[in-house]
């Protein structure tokens, strides 16, 4: 498997792991998960949104890291901006966490950079 493909498998996992931060904030209610998480605040409800917008950036860079597969770029190209995405989203969700919103939005469009990267690549 090619370095791409462990960082799909990557950014498919970092969201539980802000999932575990998010569910941490008091006394979990696996009967009504969605309404507890929308009840915390602080840190807990950052750490929930920012899983959630992890899981909205995951599909288009998995189709990204396929398709510049399938489309013949050079993997070392793949595998550069792959690792770029990872970091990307790591120092985001940590802006996140931290509540630091107009560096968060900068760190988030460069991980939309990464991903039309990978598309231009593959044109």
């Amino acid at each position: 498997m090619t370095i791409g493909y462990w960082c799909v498998l990557a950014a498919a996992l970092l969201p539980y792991v802000f999932t575990l931060l998010a569910k941490s904030g008091g006394r979990y209610n696996n009967h009504a998960p969605r309404e507890f998480l929308e009840k915390q605040s602080g840190l807990h409800k950052r750490a929930h949104w920012v899983q959630l917008n992890s899981f909205e950036a995951f599909p288009p860079f998995a189709a990204a890291v396929i398709i510049a597969h399938l489309t013949g770029v050079a993997q070392s190209t793949i595998d550069a901006l792959a690792i770029a995405f990872i970091v990307i989203r790591v120092v985001y969700g940590v802006l996140y966490l931290t509540d630091k919103a107009s560096l968060r939005s900068v760190v988030w469009m460069a991980g939309v950079g990464v991903v039309v990267a990978l598309f231009v690549a593959g044109a």
